[in-house]
């Protein structure tokens, strides 16, 4: 009788140590089920990679603060979402490197839509357009278009996309840093022209309302940036993609785009 009594709990002990097991085994299954989306919700935080030293889109204010037009936007997102933002700045390279780890859930950082970048990546919507433009002094009545720097001197960052487009206008380059030496030169007179992106342009505008500078043409080939997620997280692109709609239609993306750059920017 003793060993009958013995046996049998023995044999429960083991059932209920399966069953323990089985349904450990089903939480577990469960919670790797998740969607990506579906785990920030339930964690209560996004991963955001950025550089944070790219002004005004992503950099640290006077009190080290990050912040920028990038930041203000996912920052927004996040609010609407109802979770918190866990931002990791790094270099640009290993943004990438950190989205394809998992370190990361989506970057934010100004990253152009490319059919390269559309192979391996999924992109929202654009909040960000922009295409290039040619900068001369505020009195130059002779540009008014990009066939007008043909001849001219334009002061460019030899490794710029820029320097090509005004390569490939005719106009003859004048090697400088950066866009604030460029600004300088033509200026100065040392250069006729620079042809840059619009978005630095009303940042140094916005910054130095007084520098004697103004856009003289615009190309009609547009740019456009956007947040960017691995492939396979369909839930979490249509996410963002909900809120940058909303944001678009209350007016929220053109208040944040005006505050930084005076235009709208995002359409």
């Amino acid at each position: 009788m003793k060993k009958t009594l013995a046996a049998s709990l023995l044999l429960t002990g083991v059932l209920a140590g399966c069953g323990s097991s089985e349904e450990e085994g089903s939480n577990s299954s469960s919670s790797e089920d998740l969607s990506l989306l579906e785990s920030i919700q339930e964690e209560g935080v996004i991963k955001v990679g950025t550089e944070g030293t790219y002004a005004p889109f992503t950099f640290h204010d006077e009190s080290d603060a990050l912040t920028g037009y990038d930041v203000e936007v996912m920052n927004e997102i996040a609010e609407r979402m109802g979770v918190e933002v866990e931002y990791n700045e790094t270099q640009w390279d290993s943004m990438f490197e950190g989205l394809n780890s998992e370190r990361f859930d989506v970057i934010a950082n100004q990253v152009g839509i490319n059919d390269e970048r559309l192979e391996t990546y999924d992109f929202s919507e654009p909040y960000t357009l922009s295409s290039a433009v040619v900068v001369v002094p505020e009195d130059n009545s002779e540009v008014s278009a990009f066939e007008d720097i043909e001849g001219k001197q334009s002061a460019q960052s030899l490794t710029s996309n820029y320097a090509d487009i005004a390569t490939e206008y005719g106009a003859e380059l004048v090697q400088v840093e950066g866009l604030a030496q460029a600004i300088e030169l033509i200026k100065t007179g040392r250069a006729e022209v620079t042809v840059n992106d619009k978005l630095a342009i009303l940042d140094f505008q916005k910054q130095q309302p007084d520098a004697g500078i103004k856009i003289a043409a615009e190309e009609s080939d547009v740019s456009e940036s956007a947040f960017m997620f691995r492939q396979g997280n369909e839930e979490l692109v249509e996410e963002f993609n909900k809120h940058l709609a909303d944001m678009k239609e209350d007016g929220t993306l053109t208040e944040i785009s005006e505050e930084w750059f005076g235009e709208d920017v995002s359409q």
